[in-house]
Parts: structure tokens; C-alpha cells; sequence
């Protein structure tokens, strides 16, 4: 991941797999933090994980070509905020709530663990709308 920091996106670099006059499906390609090491062969603790990422418009590009697929650094802090903040601050506040509320700490950490459930379940029907907000682009 590069991040350019002029232009405030974030760039990762792949290759191309399918193109079209709608859309381009990029292969890219996420390093853990010690993809570098000696030992990542035989370590189980290395990761290194292939994304699939469609970039919506016609590009002039072929499968095999390498790009760089660019998104605004704003987009990410948003996916931070939905996927991790937002839902680890409910979880605390409806257990101090319910704390408070003298339910016992089983019950009261079950429950905030189970409110999760609907928070996801409300992300995925939505998913679609939050998913237009979320656009790539693609420098060649």
C-alpha cells in the first residue's frame, strides 16, 4: 500500500483479470507486516491474501496488465468507522447501560455481544447504498 500524500488517496498495486466496457476486475494482492521475513514459508502466521476488486468505467487496459487501483483515504476511515468503531462503542454502551441497570455481567455481556447480530444484519441489507459511496479508480 502506498500512500500518496498530496492527493490524500491510497493506491495498491495488481493485475488486471477481466475487462469490459462497464467494468475492470483487478487482482490484488495484501502483505501482512512480516511477508518480508525469511521464515514466511514455514511460519503460519504470515498472511498474505489475494483481493478481487471490480473498478466501475471503461479503461483501456487488457487482462494481465499490472495498474494501480486508487481510492480516497476519507473512503477507508469511513469503512473503519461502520465495520470497527461504531459497532465496539455500542457493545460498551449497552453493557454499561445494562451494568447500571443491575442485570447481571453474564447477561449484560451476552447481550451486548448479541447486539452485533442486528448491527451486521442491518449493514448487509444496506450494503448495496454504502457500496456506492465506496468507488475506486484506476491509474494504468
Amino acid at each position: 500500500m502506498k500512500n500518496s500524500s498530496d492527493s490524500e488517496t491510497i493506491n495498491h498495486d495488481g493485475i488486471v483479470l477481466k475487462a469490459d466496457d462497464k467494468s475492470v476486475t483487478v487482482s490484488i494482492t495484501s502483505l501482512s507486516a512480516c511477508a518480508g521475513c525469511h521464515a514466511e514459508g514455514v511460519c503460519g502466521l504470515s498472511g498474505k491474501e489475494e483481493k478481487i476488486i471490480n473498478v466501475s468505467g471503461k479503461y483501456n487496459v487488457k487482462p494481465g496488465d499490472r495498474v494501480s487501483v486508487m481510492m480516497q483515504q476519507s473512503m477507508g476511515h469511513t469503512a473503519l468507522l461502520l465495520g470497527y468503531i461504531l459497532p465496539l462503542f455500542l457493545v460498551v454502551i449497552f453493557l454499561v447501560c445494562l451494568v447500571s441497570l443491575k442485570a447481571s455481567e453474564l447477561v449484560a455481556g451476552i447481550a451486548s455481544v448479541a447486539l452485533l447480530i442486528p448491527y451486521y444484519i442491518i449493514l448487509y441489507f444496506f450494503r448495496k447504498r454504502i457500496n456506492r459511496k465506496f468507488t475506486f479508480t484506476l491509474k494504468v
